[in-house]
């Protein structure tokens, strides 16, 4: 019996972690995973592994080692030409070699034996059954480097011949243009091998596949997991031939027992990759049928078992390799039994290397003024400029591709990538794509080597021109934004490990979900201002009557623009509730298990009358500021209908998703009667004080607020001091106007007498109070002031926390010296 490490062919149940050398990281882990994991009802698709001794055995048996190894010595690493060159020359030796007589029949005798396990239509054991033949190289997954793609996959292989001939064309992979290029990159130039995993394809061709990162892939955010998905084989997934599916799945709750599916976004899914109809066409490229579009290509149920099995995947190797061990896992959906199954799974080595005590910010200094000229979804974090240069392919060899134009900082421009892309997309100040998503090879790429990247842009090569200079940010968020243009930019980085330590709560305030998991790295006590506004303007963009009562209006072009908006959504009411639900409970997400304090919408009515079908629902008021805004809408006959939805929507986050952290505020409220009217609307609408631990926090920025505190207090259990509307009320200074601009200063004693007042009504009545806004950033003096009077949190934007952080400490300092 020939010992396990000098074996040419394994079965998967073989080999475990250990095996790396022999099998590959990706072969390891699929034979770790199904000898440890099929148990807890994980399901892998059985399969063989074509070990790397194999590989070396057809290398000798070829005389192929020195006629690899002259080659290499011959390439010019900067020329793109001579690398192309070589990579042809290399695969083209190993494709026209033969196997070994011994290893030719092992893997004939492997592949009936794992046939034979599965059956046809009729119940008789296969003779051919479909595989999907898979390469694993013996450097990929390391910890310094992933090797993402670089070695190939053929799927709906069947037959003899065809799995033997994919086999070896997986060999060949081995020295494609980007691997070479690549493997040159992150130093592994020597003893590199080969293994290929032969294993049973899943019928996803009639259901669906996708990639589920284990961690945010941006910001390296650990709790949550991220799905793409689309109809059909994973490959256009993961190649970026179309935008998927996108869903975002809390795990800390979900562990709880609830559904914290905190966010969805529906693809353009309008092609599919399905099984071809003959042994020599393996796959084909097919339309979707439009009713499938437009709706999403994984069921709750399915995402939140996939989302489960991550969880358990994830947690099974962190324990074993003894330290957090992130996945990016690829699986598939059976269109027969719609059974789930785990088809691999690797490393993720981006975030689980990133230093987290220093954080990097990257910002545009630009007017408002300036607009983007294109948007897509933004990879990684930071900004890219240079000049555009438009490639569709990197086939050709007459030039006529653009490539002897590419030069080093220039700006690449595609309609996608896959990895033969590589070794130009190193040189390249930025990337852009029509087609892709989060984790497409673009994407995927694009973090590796730091760079920025926009994809699924639709029509970037056709909005941007050739040298065409441009500004690309990936720093705004999960949008990506092109501009015209050199704009200057800056970066800040914070070193956590040098920000003091306080005893004063420090929250943030968090205007943009994009942004909340990013933020969440930064020293902080939580969120104390999130606003529903923003979220409502920027992900719902509908006036919420005008999405109640728009087939009413006639006006046919508003209710086509509306329900081409709530594609993917039941109706109306489930799209502006989920949309509101998911914003918000990014930012709880992001913060939990701390408080996080979300403000019912404060909109003005000209600034809802800006939201599509506004105009038909808001008031002409000649000083909006101080009409119909805040609590006064709530219980309004005109408006509550909308209120009750932004209520089901904080119901949907704390109740169903398990987000307990979220506390809601009442905004503007000028009266003690009005207060009561809004707490029993809420109640109508399923959020009662005290129930459920619902906490109501009350925005303390009208004088009647301070001058009625003690009767405030009994009804809410926190009061949050917004310093710009009560320095204007109290000053009766119209804060947006300049002619006067030159009066408003939270500092004048009037206001601050009222702040001091209302501390000490809150901590006599055992009622929370806080601040949000950036006077104690900007005013050392006001910081020591609120300190001195006892304030129990401050709340700043991210970018003002450091700032603050420091004048806090030196109120506190100031306090104790006194």
């Amino acid at each position: 019996m020939v010992e396990r490490e000098n074996a040419d062919l394994l079965w998967m149940d073989q080999v475990d972690i250990n095996d790396k050398s022999l099998v590959g990281g990706k072969n390891a882990s699929l034979g770790e995973m199904y000898q440890n994991l099929t148990s807890r009802g994980i399901k892998i698709p059985f399969g063989f592994i074509v070990t790397s001794n194999s590989y070396k055995s057809f290398i000798n048996f070829n005389n192929l080692e020195e006629v690899i190894s002259m080659e290499l010595k011959n390439i010019d690493y900067n020329d793109t030409i001579s690398l192309k060159r070589v990579g042809i020359k290399i695969r083209t030796e190993i494709q026209n070699g033969d196997f070994p007589e011994s290893i030719n029949h092992e893997i004939c005798k492997f592949y009936k034996e794992l046939s034979e396990k599965y059956y046809d239509v009729e119940g008789n054991p296969q003779t051919y059954t479909d595989v999907a033949v898979r390469s694993s190289g013996t450097a990929e997954d390391m910890p310094d480097a992933s090797f993402a793609g670089q070695q190939e996959t053929y799927l709906n292989v069947r037959g003899k011949q065809n799995v033997l001939e994919s086999i070896r064309n997986c060999f060949a992979s081995l020295y494609t243009d980007r691997a070479i290029s690549y493997r040159k990159s992150m130093g592994y130039m020597t003893d590199i091998n080969i293994s290929v995993c032969v294993q049973k394809m899943v019928r996803s061709d009639l259901g669906s596949s996708g990639v589920a990162f284990s961690l945010d892939p941006e910001s390296g955010f650990k709790d949550v997991i991220l799905i793409n998905s689309s109809w059909g084989l994973g490959e256009m997934v993961v190649g970026g031939c179309i935008q998927p599916d996108e869903i975002v799945v809390f795990k800390k709750t979900l562990n709880e027992g609830y559904f914290p599916i905190i966010d969805k976004k529906l693809g353009l899914k309008m092609q599919k990759m399905i099984y071809g109809i003959n042994l020599d066409q393996k796959t084909k490229i097919v339309s979707v049928d439009f009713s499938k579009q437009s709706i999403f290509s994984i069921n709750k149920i399915q995402i939140l078992k996939l989302s489960k099995w991550v969880i358990e995947i994830e947690n099974y190797y962190t324990n074993i390799l003894s330290k957090w061990t992130p996945l990016d896992i690829e699986w598939a959906i059976d269109g027969l039994s719609g059974e789930l199954y785990i088809v691999q799974a690797r490393p993720e080595t981006i975030h689980s290397r990133r230093n987290l005590n220093t954080i990097k910010e990257y910002k545009l200094i630009k007017s408002p003024t300036i607009k983007p000229i294109l948007t897509g979804i933004a990879v990684g974090n930071n900004i890219g400029k240079g000049k555009i240069k438009i490639i569709y392919t990197m086939d050709s060899r007459d030039g006529s591709n653009g490539l002897e134009n590419f030069k080093k900082g220039d700006i690449l421009v595609t309609d996608m990538t896959d990895p033969d892309w590589e070794p130009i997309m190193k040189m390249s100040s930025g990337i852009i794509t029509n087609k892709g998503g989060r984790v497409c090879h673009a994407s995927i790429v694009a973090r590796e080597l730091n760079i920025p990247a926009i994809v699924g842009t639709e029509n970037g090569t056709q909005i941007l021109k050739n040298d065409q200079e441009i500004t690309l940010s990936c720093g705004e968020g999960e949008t990506g934004y092109i501009y015209e243009g050199n704009i200057p930019s800056e970066i800040i980085e914070i070193n956590i490990d040098e920000l003091p330590q306080v005893k004063t709560k420090v929250m943030l305030n968090v205007g943009s979900p994009e942004n909340a998991f990013a933020s969440s790295f930064l020293p902080n006590s939580g969120v104390g201002l999130a606003r529903e506004e923003f979220i409502i303007n920027n992900f719902v963009g509908i006036h919420p009557m005008a999405l109640l009562k728009h087939n009413s209006l006639n006006d046919p072009e508003l209710t086509t623009e509306i329900l081409s908006r709530i594609k993917g959504f039941k109706n109306e009411i489930n799209f502006y509730v989920n949309k509101l639900s998911y914003g918000i409970a990014r930012i709880a997400t992001a913060f939990y298990p701390k408080p996080v304090i979300v403000r019912f919408s404060d909109f003005k009515s000209n600034e809802y009358s800006n939201l599509l079908g506004g105009k038909y629902f808001e008031p002409h008021e000649e000083n909006p500021m101080i009409g119909w805004r805040g609590a006064s809408r709530y219980y309004s006959p005109k408006f509550k209908e909308a209120f009750l939805l932004e209520c089901k929507a904080i119901k949907e986050v704390r109740e169903i998703m398990g987000l307990k952290n979220v506390i809601v505020m009442i905004p503007f409220c000028r009266t003690v009667g009005e207060c009561k009217k809004v707490l029993e609307v809420m109640k109508e609408g399923g959020l009662e004080r005290g129930i459920e631990g619902l906490q109501v926090y009350l925005m303390c920025e009208v004088p009647s607020n301070v001058i009625l505190a003690k009767d405030f207090c009994k009804l809410v259990d926190g009061f949050s001091i917004g310093s710009n509307d009560l320095t204007q009320l109290t000053l009766g200074i119209d804060r947006d106007s300049e002619l006067i601009a030159h009066i408003y200063d939270e500092r004048n004693e009037a206001v601050k007498s009222l702040i001091k007042n209302v501390i000490e009504v809150c901590h006599e009545n055992n009622t929370k109070i806080g601040i949000c806004g950036q006077g104690p950033s900007d005013f050392p003096d006001f910081a020591k002031f609120l300190i001195e009077n006892g304030i129990d949190s401050v709340s700043v934007t991210p970018d003002s926390l450091p700032k603050t952080l420091f004048v806090v400490k030196d109120a506190e300092n100031n306090k104790i010296s006194e």
